[in-house]
């Protein structure tokens, strides 16, 4: 399965970013991509005062467009994620569409970015977006996928549900920051590899040192040993590369760990 990674500047202009999207997952099909897959926020700058202004129900222009590019295409679309208004809410989520346009699959962010890091970030989304409930994976012709958001990837109890539930790549749209991507990103994104000995895929936007909020880039894919198979640096790109699905079997016959779990053992009783 050829996968490209779209890391790409996000502007203040939503029909631009819009454009800027369509443009580049168009180049990423010329590249013979089977999936394309955008940034968290990708139309949206990173920041609340934007999430509701910027928002759209249900088959609004960014979801209309990118379900249409992907019939004409012929490929999967991983839409990054967007604002979406739905019952007065707002959520960062995620919609996939088929090689027909079908959309088949909607994340709802499930944990929200609140943190407030000492000396360095401090970022809130419940001051404006609603938590997803959803543990959302899909099927394609490769075999199941998994499908979360950024903060999403920090709590390896979801990325273990997908698996469980059959998923063999977990993609991820985030936009990690100037203080939790130096010390964490690679380190997630190989750590949930190998835990849960699939692939993992993590989108960022381009960084913009003059945006309110600076992402770190970086995106990057990982197989099932932890290797990593390519990596961004900050630039505005695209990187194409090749997944070897076998490789789950092969990296599962060597190291048995999700088959020799002890589920009798493990029910934890908080104190």
């Amino acid at each position: 399965m050829r996968i490209a990674l779209i890391q790409m500047m996000v502007t203040a202009d939503k029909r631009q970013n819009i454009e800027t999207a369509c443009g580049k997952i168009r180049e990423a099909a010329q590249h013979g991509a089977d999936m394309a897959v955008l940034p968290e926020m990708f139309c949206c700058p990173y920041q609340n005062d934007c999430f509701r202004p910027y928002g759209e129900e249900e088959n609004g222009p960014a979801q209309t467009v990118l379900s249409a590019l992907a019939a004409e295409l012929g490929i999967y679309i991983v839409g990054g994620s967007i604002p979406e208004l739905a019952a007065g809410n707002v959520y960062n989520t995620s919609f996939v569409y088929d090689r027909r346009g079908r959309r088949i699959a909607r994340h709802r962010k499930v944990h929200l970015f609140d943190i407030d890091v000492a000396g360095g970030q401090r970022f809130r989304e419940s001051d404006t977006l609603s938590p997803g409930n959803e543990i959302t994976t899909f099927e394609t012709e490769f075999g199941t996928c998994g499908l979360c958001i950024c903060f999403d990837l920090r709590f390896e109890e979801l990325a273990r549900c997908m698996c469980l539930q059959g998923a063999k790549v977990l993609f991820v749209p985030a936009a990690f920051n100037m203080t939790t991507g130096p010390a964490h990103w690679e380190l997630l994104f190989r750590q949930r590899a190998v835990d849960n000995q699939c692939f993992t895929v993590g989108v960022s936007p381009a960084r913009d040192e003059t945006a309110g909020y600076v992402a770190y880039g970086n995106s990057i894919a990982v197989d099932p040993w932890g290797t990593v198979l390519c990596r961004a640096g900050a630039e505005d790109t695209i990187l194409c590369t090749d997944l070897d699905l076998t490789r789950i079997d092969d990296v599962r016959a060597q190291l048995p760990i999700l088959s020799a779990r002890r589920t009798d053992l493990y029910e934890v009783r908080e104190r």
